[in-house]
């Protein structure tokens, strides 16, 4: 795997796609930065060798040419982060962009204007992404969140580049998903939680051969204890995924796979922060009422799992933890696994909503890695192989 160690970029122009897809409030400003400085390391390390660099980004989902869209509202953020001044210009390819980018002098940065300016990149189109390619010497993907888009930033414009590489993020992603994956280390505990069973079922299916213990939590939890013949009241259920719950379990049987199902749930009378709560057996809920967070007996057998493992990956919350009233069983796993890392374990962290739990929850720096990629992250755990990932072994 080549990354930005393997070359000095003294008097080369490295181009850079980053994700910078961040956040802006209602003045255009951004308020969350996470993700530039997540690419901090890899643009210095470039500039420290005497190179220049030319970072590519997307914004939303712009449809053409939409300025609450632009690059330019993250210029100035973008320049107290790295503690570089960053030019700009206002496109990403054409004759203008090319005539900037030749000027640009070693230690300079230049960021260019939002790629999905143009319908071309998404489409992954070839002229495009090698009118791209003219703006750098090395290629630089750096960006884990669109990793699975076969897009023309991400993948096509690597095949006009002799010398490519991932940057220092991107690397690391790819490193701690693959200590998951393919640890020699035992035990190793999955923590699935989130809503639906189908959308984490094929990352079920792939990593069964890989775990030792399945922790499954959040909304999916009621399909699987009412296919058991549990009754669930009004919680949430995927009436049509009650099969597939039973054959998950059996499956996991045969592996030698211990799966770990709440036994007690924290239910309410209505979805509501307001709402009359009492903690109850997970397979007995009365009508009218709905299971929203773990109870305190799965809260202590769930931590009692998570002690013992020495790889973690947690992926989803346990409950609603947007609420604070059914906070506790998310806020407690994160701490059970931040004890068990401070003890020698690998945890990984990733998906939107369990990131988000981390940050909220001051956990962010007690966890060994969270993912930077939801999407990208689920589809190799999914045991797919990532277009932007393939494109730079190429």
């Amino acid at each position: 795997m080549k990354t930005v160690d393997d070359y000095n970029f003294n008097n080369k122009q490295a181009l850079i796609r980053v994700d910078f897809n961040v956040p802006l409030n209602e003045n255009m400003e951004v308020t969350d930065a996470n993700r530039i400085e997540a690419a901090k390391p890899t643009i210095i390390k470039i500039l420290e060798d005497g190179g220049s660099v030319v970072l590519m980004s997307h914004l939303g989902r712009p449809k053409g040419r939409e300025s609450k869209y632009s690059l330019q509202h993250i210029v100035n953020k973008v320049s107290e982060v790295l503690g570089v001044e960053v030019k700009f210009v206002e496109d990403c390819i054409g004759e203008e962009v090319e005539k900037v980018v030749g000027k640009l002098q070693p230690g300079e940065i230049l960021l260019l204007e939002n790629l999905r300016f143009h319908e071309e990149e998404t489409k992954g189109d070839e002229e495009f992404a090698k009118k791209l390619s003219r703006l750098g010497d090395i290629y630089v993907n750096d960006a884990f969140g669109t990793a699975h888009r076969a897009h023309a930033s991400t993948t096509v414009v690597a095949k006009f580049f002799e010398d490519k590489c991932f940057g220092y993020l991107l690397a690391k992603e790819i490193k701690s998903i693959d200590k998951v994956l393919n640890s020699k280390e035992k035990p190793v505990t999955a923590v699935l939680g989130g809503a639906k069973v189908s959308s984490k079922i094929t990352v079920i299916e792939n990593i069964l051969d890989k775990i030792d213990h399945l922790i499954i939590g959040g909304g999916m939890t009621y399909t699987f204890i009412k296919a058991q013949g549990g009754k669930i009241g009004n919680s949430l259920v995927e009436e049509d995924k009650q099969e597939l719950a039973l054959e998950i379990l059996k499956k996991a049987k045969e592996k030698g796979v211990e799966v770990h199902l709440p036994v007690d749930s924290i239910i309410a009378d209505s979805f509501s922060e307001q709402a009359s709560t009492q903690t109850e057996s997970v397979d007995n809920i009365p009508d009218g009422w709905m299971g929203l967070d773990i109870g305190p007996e799965t809260i202590k057998n769930f931590s009692n799992v998570i002690s013992k493992s020495k790889i973690i990956l947690w992926n989803g919350p346990l409950g609603v933890f947007e609420m604070e009233t059914f906070a506790k069983g998310t806020i407690q796993l994160g701490e059970a696994i931040a004890e068990a890392t401070k003890n020698g374990a690998f945890s990984l962290v990733g998906g939107g909503d369990s990131v988000a739990a981390v940050k909220k929850f001051g956990l962010e720096d007690k966890v060994s890695y969270v993912s930077t990629g939801g999407g990208a992250m689920l589809e190799m755990l999914e045991g797919k192989s990532l277009p932007g990932i393939e494109a730079i072994g190429e």
